[in-house]
This record gives C-alpha cells, structure tokens and sequence, in this order.
C-alpha cells in the first residue's frame, strides 16, 4: 500500500502543477472547447502508473507479477492519485475563483475522459508488466 500512496502522492501533485500552468497558459478547464495542450496531461499518470508499477513488480514483489496483482496495485495507484488531484483542483478553482455551477457543467466531459484514460492506462500497464501465468485446471 505505501507504493501506491506514493505513486498517487507524485501523480496527484504532478497534476496541480499542470492545472496551475495550464492556468499560466491561460487555459480554464471551465472553456467549452479542449485545448490542445490539454491532451498532454495523460502523460501524468502514464508515468506515475508505468514507474509505480515498475517499482512494485521489483521490490514487493521481487520481480514476478500477476495481471490481477498490477490490476488491482493499478487502481490503488489512481485512487490515490484521484484523491490527491480533487484535494488540488478543489485548491486551484478557490484560488481562479470560479464558481462552482460552471465548473459541473463544462468539465463533466473531462471528467470522464479522465476516468476512462486512467482505466485504459491500469489495463495497459498491467499487461505490460505482469509475468507469472496463471494456471487454470
């Protein structure tokens, strides 16, 4: 559990520094239209997946791993991001003063895209590292 706290810790963090350039860039997440660098902000929990499962597979579990094992060390990891990065945003829109009634409405898309990017990136690195086959009799 201290891997994924960790891991969900940097993606956490890592993605209120991207809101707070993306906020510097002058890109609201409250616009109508996806910016472009908007699309770039996968990459944050890309790597925190990749390195974090990396460091799993290596030390806790000393270097055998199954696909439900990083599946569900996978989710633990986004959770932990996911917690951290509500508790930033929650921060970045008190600081942009941006009412909240815009926020709901222009971002739920975002939201969403969000969860399903950090599903799809849990399966994929998942199967990238896992390494002990499981028997079925």
């Amino acid at each position: 559990m201290k891997n994924a706290i960790i891991w969900g810790i940097i993606i956490g963090v890592l993605s209120g520094i991207w809101m707070l350039v993306m906020h510097g860039s002058g890109i609201s997440p409250t616009d109508e239209k996806v910016a472009t660098l908007e699309y770039f902000s996968f990459l944050i929990p890309a790597f925190g997946l990749f390195i974090g499962i990396y460091n799993y597979r290596k030390n806790d579990c000393k270097g055998h791993m199954g696909f439900l094992e990083a599946l569900i060390q996978s989710f633990k990891i986004l959770i932990a991001g996911g917690i951290v990065t509500v508790f930033a945003t929650i921060l970045y829109f008190s600081y942009a003063h941006v009412s909240m009634g815009n926020v709901m409405e222009a971002s739920s898309g975002r939201i969403f895209g969000a969860l399903l990017v950090g599903v799809l990136l849990a399966f994929a690195v998942s199967l990238l590292f896992h390494n002990k086959a499981n028997k079925v009799d």
